[in-house]
């Protein structure tokens, strides 16, 4: 059982989930689940593998269920840490444990740098950071094809092209811009487009997210225990690779959790992972 709740803020209704014992009534501290671009119907599957704690899971601002009254379109770090930091005080403050995935993990290394108090433990997932990688120009010009393929011819013609970058192995090489553009088709999926170019995914609208640069004397200075994990099945793809440089950067090795980079996902998105396995990781690692 999970319930909903709305924190209005200045700039953004967040919406947020509640599963599980209440926070006084749970021996461990509350475990936040947070995605970007991926909303908290996401991480359905892996809370339940959690019934013995308060699991929070929200929707990023702009997102899913949470509304945007900012009039802006861009997805930042900073500002989406901010607002898990207010979703945190709304469920009764620190320290919490964080499993962030993919861009949530960006997230919560910005959110444990402006708020070192907030976090006991952080697994930071598969971070797509374009500047840890020793190709980050190349990987920098992967992205963008991704999002001129989008923008030239829509959604199926961009998810084409960002599967394509993310199933690469290795650094972005001559060989892999010399490829014919990826067709939709070859991944069963629809190439007609519907005209919206607004996908927080394929659009530049999360470029700030590929672009942060994680401060490491902060995240070296807070309490918080920061483990950086790579799936087995994504070392050498490319948020495989930035997640492997990521935890060089911050002087440790990724810690190697099951499957790849969905792969908490149950079926919520027909791109399943070992979600038993992963939560059995994450509860080994936050132990």
């Amino acid at each position: 059982m999970a319930t909903t709740h709305t924190l209005e803020t200045a700039d953004a209704d967040l919406v947020f989930d509640v599963h599980g014992p209440a926070p006084a009534d749970s021996a461990q501290p509350p475990l936040f689940m947070v995605g970007q671009p991926m909303a908290a119907d996401g991480f359905a599957t892996l809370a339940s593998f959690f019934p013995e704690r308060t699991v929070v899971t929200y929707d990023p601002r702009g997102i899913g269920r949470s509304v945007r009254k900012d009039g802006r379109v861009e997805l930042e770090p900073e500002v989406q840490a901010r607002d898990v930091h207010a979703v945190i005080g709304a469920v009764g403050g620190g320290p919490v444990d964080l499993f962030g995935s993919s861009g949530g993990a960006v997230t919560a290394l910005a959110l444990v740098t402006a708020y070192p108090d907030d976090v006991r433990t952080l697994v930071a997932h598969e971070p797509p950071l374009l500047s840890v990688v020793p190709d980050a120009a190349a990987a920098e010009r992967a992205r963008n094809a991704v999002t001129d393929a989008y923008l030239a011819k829509g959604s199926g013609a961009g998810m084409a092209a960002f599967i394509g970058m993310t199933s690469w192995p290795g650094e972005y090489t001559d060989a892999y811009f010399a490829q014919p553009a990826a067709d939709p088709v070859q991944f069963g999926i629809p190439a007609d487009d519907d005209g919206r170019r607004d996908d927080p995914l394929l659009s530049d609208r999360s470029w700030a997210v590929s672009d942060y640069r994680p401060d490491v004397d902060a995240l070296a200075a807070a309490s918080t225990r920061v483990v950086i994990a790579v799936g087995e099945e994504s070392l050498s793809v490319f948020t495989g690779r930035t997640a492997v440089a990521t935890a060089e950067l911050l002087g440790q090795r990724a810690t190697v959790f099951p499957s790849h980079h969905g792969g908490f996902l149950g079926g919520e998105f027909g791109y399943a992972g070992q979600p038993a396995a992963f939560a059995a990781r994450l509860r080994e690692v936050l132990g």
